[in-house]
C-alpha cells in the first residue's frame, strides 16, 4: 500500500498555503472540496485537466497541507484539512472560499 506524506499542522505555513492556492486549477479543486462534506475521489476532477497534471496539483495541495489523501485499495479519497487549518489560521480558508464563490474563477 502506498504511504503518502502529509505535513504536520505545525509545519504548514501561510506562504505554503497561499502558494498552493495561487493556481486556478488548484483553487478550483479546493473550492469543490471545501464546499463538500464528503471526501472527493481523484476521478471527480477529470474535467479540470489531464491525469498527470491533476496528480501534480494534488501533490502540491497535499504537500502544502491544504488537503489530505486517504488511500483505500485503488481509490484515493481527498478532503481539505479545514478544521486543522482553521485552528492555526482562523478564517483564512473561508475567506478564500468566499472569494472563489464571488469570482467563479473557472
Amino acid at each position: 500500500m502506498d504511504k503518502l506524506l502529509h505535513p504536520n499542522i505545525e509545519d504548514v505555513t501561510l506562504e505554503g498555503l497561499l502558494h498552493a492556492l495561487s493556481d486556478p486549477i488548484r483553487l478550483e479543486i479546493f473550492r469543490r472540496l471545501y464546499s463538500s462534506e464528503e471526501e472527493g475521489k481523484c476521478g471527480c476532477f477529470v474535467d479540470l485537466g489531464k491525469k498527470n497534471n491533476l496528480s501534480h496539483h494534488f501533490k502540491v495541495l497535499r504537500e502544502s497541507g491544504v488537503i489530505k489523501v486517504r488511500i483505500d485499495g485503488r481509490n484515493r479519497f481527498i478532503s481539505t484539512r479545514k478544521d486543522e487549518i482553521n485552528k492555526k489560521f482562523p478564517g483564512l480558508l473561508s475567506s478564500i472560499y468566499n472569494g472563489c464563490e464571488e469570482n467563479k474563477l473557472l
